[in-house]
């Protein structure tokens, strides 16, 4: 059973107790007409209470906003119905105002003012309470009212007021713990990405630098020309993948493999500027690169993240012997952010 269908069984039990109260009172009450019009509308406010669906508030947090909250003018229309339903019943007694079962409509007021503070509405409970001990005192004395059914209508408000703090509270702490809980499986499975990355470049570096490495050790470091090339060209790979391997693709490093095979030196940087795209948004910057790489017979190519806001990638060409009428720029290119 959850804790709402505990609190309606509770509320439900104790309303028809004092409804059987009620009752009965009219035959002993000088002016049953009163009495019992101050029990149907004692009864039409609780109903009102425990079955009016709560007040929609699209965009609140849940955490700040609960759907059991009673909506305002039905908090107050309910205080004020059971308010004139205890003059009512202040009325219909008459002289018998101090026999304990004439007092009846002070626990059954007390009652709904719960239900309204259970509904989240504490500040107009505590006012419905405040008017009833107000009517209780006026119209028995203090110590009578207190004997009545006053005392009991303030200690159940107050430790109605205490369950919903307690409730919010332990709903809180388990939306925390879900919060830390998703936190933390975010951060794992960040960190396994993280070490997927690492083993894939660490499988690609080995399998560019190993054959170039093997040579390099059988032949004691004596490399002909052609193996000298191979192994700038694996040395610059790798030194890619390391400081860009955002930048890369097959495309992109099959592009770049080409260029520095016909002995253009490419540099390749990337400063974090493109964290913020996504994987599509990627494949476009990168298919503009490798595109790039192709139309050019520059010496000397830069290529370098961009943090602007419309600039992804930043190409500088430059060629290895500048004019007097050329400052050396064979190509500049800005691949603008998808």
């Amino acid at each position: 059973m959850t804790i709402r269908r505990m609190l309606m069984a509770i509320a439900l039990a104790f309303a028809c107790y004092f409804l059987i109260r009620g009752i009965v009172i009219v035959f002993i009450v000088p002016h049953p007409a009163l009495h019992v019009a101050a029990v149907v509308i004692w009864a039409a406010a609780l109903a009102a209470a425990l079955w009016l669906p709560g007040e929609e508030r699209d965009g609140v947090p849940a955490e700040k906003h609960s759907p059991s909250r009673l909506p305002l003018w039905a908090a107050i229309a309910v205080v004020v119905a059971v308010v004139a339903a205890q003059l009512l019943a202040v009325a219909a007694s008459g002289e018998k105002i101090h026999e304990p079962i004439v007092a009846t409509m002070f626990g059954a007021a007390g009652q709904a003012f719960t239900v309204v503070a259970v509904r989240r509405r504490p500040g107009w409970a505590w006012g419905g309470v405040c008017a009833t001990a107000v009517i209780g005192v006026s119209a028995m004395g203090i110590a009578h009212a207190q004997g009545r059914g006053l005392l009991g209508t303030f200690l159940w408000v107050a430790v109605a007021q205490l369950l919903v703090w307690a409730v919010d509270r332990a709903r809180h702490d388990t939306a925390e713990l879900m919060r830390l809980q998703q936190t933390a499986a975010s951060w794992q499975a960040a960190q396994e990405a993280r070490r997927t990355e690492r083993r894939e470049r660490v499988r690609f570096a080995l399998a560019e630098a190993g054959p170039v490495l093997t040579k390099v050790v059988s032949s004691g470091g004596m490399l002909d020309e052609e193996e000298r090339d191979e192994a700038l060209i694996a040395e610059g790979t790798l030194r890619d993948e390391l400081r860009a391997h955002r930048l890369l693709d097959a495309e992109v490093r099959g592009a770049i493999r080409r260029a520095r095979m016909q002995g253009v030196s490419v540099t390749v940087t990337d400063d974090d500027a493109l964290t913020d795209l996504d994987a599509a948004e990627l494949r476009k910057v990168r298919h503009a690169l490798s595109e790039a790489l192709r139309g050019t017979d520059a010496d000397r190519i830069i290529i370098r993240t961009s943090a602007t806001p419309t600039t992804a990638v930043t190409i500088v060409g430059r060629s290895a012997s500048p004019t007097p009428d050329d400052d050396g720029i064979a190509m500049w290119q800005e691949i603008p952010r998808p």
